[in-house]
């Protein structure tokens, strides 16, 4: 990935939204809700704390994650759409 993200940050890509339910019913697009996970695809070097320590980052590449609905920035990057986020953000790896 050719964007590092600064500080605290990461940069997930989202997986794709539900194309049916367990029971088989197809969602239409207009119906398909935002998923909240993802994979992580790019981290920063972590936080300064306030006495000035650098406190590592807890997630890395590869980890699937979930997150707040309405978390992060949307960005397009080479036609594949991403979110940007504090890691702060991040509910739980799974």
């Amino acid at each position: 990935m050719k964007i590092k993200p600064l500080s605290d940050r990461i940069i997930v890509k989202p997986a794709e939204a539900e194309e049916k339910t367990a029971s088989g019913i197809i969602i239409p697009d207009t119906a398909k809700e935002k998923p909240m996970k993802g994979e992580v695809v790019a981290v920063g070097a972590g936080k300064v704390s306030d006495d000035g320590t650098l406190v590592k980052m807890e997630l890395k590449v590869g980890d699937h994650v979930l997150y707040g609905k309405y978390s992060g920035t949307e960005i397009t990057h080479d036609g594949t759409e991403y979110l940007i986020m504090r890691e702060s953000d991040v509910y739980a790896v799974i």
